[in-house]
């Protein structure tokens, strides 16, 4: 079993930014970022592959977040640029077993196996 811990939520005025990090205890496969807003689904934001190699992004964050890994660390990050008030939300970091073989439905939240307790991030006008 693998522990996620997220981090770096706060409150930040719109056009601002945020680096939201994500530490697992031990060894991950692909890891990803969703989020939920009070009254909604929790959506898919990004995910980035084990090897780094590939990253995905919802059309709503494209162009304005950033997911990065730090392999050795197993620690994934979000790089949250030009931030609105639609992007308020809990954001949970997910991590695929590390044994799990290669899946083509990284946006799909039963795709992974461990999920991190959320961190608020709020956006303000």
């Amino acid at each position: 079993q693998v522990q996620l811990v997220e981090s770096g939520g706060g409150l930040v005025q719109a056009g601002g930014s945020l680096r939201l990090s994500c530490a697992a205890s031990g060894r991950t496969g692909a890891m990803g970022w969703f989020r939920q807003a009070p009254g909604k689904e929790r959506e898919f934001v990004s995910a980035i592959t084990n090897s780094g190699a590939t990253t995905y992004y919802a059309d709503s964050v494209k162009g304005r977040f950033t997911i990065s890994g730090d392999n050795a660390k197993n620690t994934v990050f979000l790089q949250m640029n030009s931030l609105k008030p639609g992007d308020t939300a809990v954001y949970y970091c997910a991590a695929r077993w590390s044994s799990r073989l290669s899946t083509a439905y990284y946006a799909s939240r039963t795709q992974y196996d461990y999920w991190g307790q959320g961190t608020q991030v709020t956006v303000s006008l």
